[in-house]
């Protein structure tokens, strides 16, 4: 079995350094569509040195996304092939503010892997800390098809409550045709989003967005419209990626708020967003799936 369970989860930890600085902020916010139109205040706020400041999804791609999905494929005990991986899901807790610039030591484990029968999904972990202490704890859920079936445990499998009632606010995103060329640059370079002919061999008739692109276009959406462009209000954000993106499409981001009873996992004072993002181009297509964006 190309997956090993038990010395996936047994393996010591991989640590590391990391380190960003504003250029490497403004090269994820472009590459999440931030800075249209060019002018406009609200965007300088992600594409202008003198006032940026950090969306909390830049958390995933700091340090060039080390260690990332791809790293998680590294592990002891995982041996797959890269055409059989999609990202499953993520979840992000931010313990503070992310500065402009930083430096941290990013520590990486396989937190879980579980067995779908037709699929194994890894639970890759990375805790970062700078001088002061947690920054932030990311989770990405990495599916494997094809390596499942070997009796372990199947995981959660219940996924949320659909939001009752109309949505709060309805936004649409549109993606452009080099999106996946410019987020790559932040450091996924899986070329199913580059490569035509490496997509065809994973099942895609071209390159697809990346999962962690609509993740951030997602959580700038939430942001500027429900909480004041303030990304400090942000506690965390999870969701499962249900369906692809192609470049060229258009985003449908449907948001409703929650009180603070729908944010368990948050503080007393935090409520909640619930979101559900699908494609306009292709009848709404669901592409995030119990997506949470707890607050303050």
């Amino acid at each position: 079995m190309p997956i090993d369970a038990a010395l996936a989860l047994a393996a010591e930890p991989r640590t590391g350094e990391i380190a960003w600085d504003h250029k490497d902020v403004q090269l994820y916010h472009l590459g999440i569509g931030a800075g249209t139109p060019a002018t406009d205040p609200d965007e300088l706020r992600y594409t202008l040195e003198s006032r940026l400041h950090v969306l909390p999804s830049f958390a995933t791609v700091a340090g060039a996304g080390s260690p990332g999905v791809i790293g998680g494929l590294s592990m002891p005990g995982v041996d797959v092939d890269l055409a059989k991986v999609l990202h499953g899901g993520q979840a992000l807790t931010v313990h503070r503010p992310i500065p402009v610039q930083g430096r941290a030591t990013a520590t990486a484990r396989i937190a879980a892997v579980y067995d779908k029968v037709k699929a194994a999904v890894l639970v890759m972990r990375t805790e970062v800390t700078d001088a002061d202490g947690p920054l932030w704890t990311n989770d990405a859920q990495i599916f494997v098809r094809g390596e499942g079936g070997w009796g372990g445990d199947r995981g959660p499998s219940v996924g949320l409550e659909p939001p009752a009632g109309e949505p709060d606010r309805t936004v649409e995103r549109p993606v452009r045709e080099d999106q996946a060329l410019l987020y790559r640059l932040s450091g996924d370079w899986n070329p199913l989003h580059a490569d035509p002919e490496f997509a065809k061999l994973a099942g895609f008739e071209r390159p697809i967005l990346h999962g962690l692109c609509t993740y951030g276009m997602t959580l700038k959406a939430v942001v500027d419209t429900l909480l004041g462009g303030d990304v400090n209000r942000v506690r965390s954000y999870a969701t499962r990626f249900a369906g692809v993106v192609y470049p060229g499409e258009t985003l449908r981001i449907r948001m409703w708020r929650q009180d603070s009873a729908a944010a368990p996992a948050a503080p007393a004072a935090a409520a909640a967003v619930r979101v559900a993002v699908s494609a306009v181009d292709r009848d709404d297509a669901p592409v995030l799936a119990d997506t949470v964006v707890e607050h303050t």
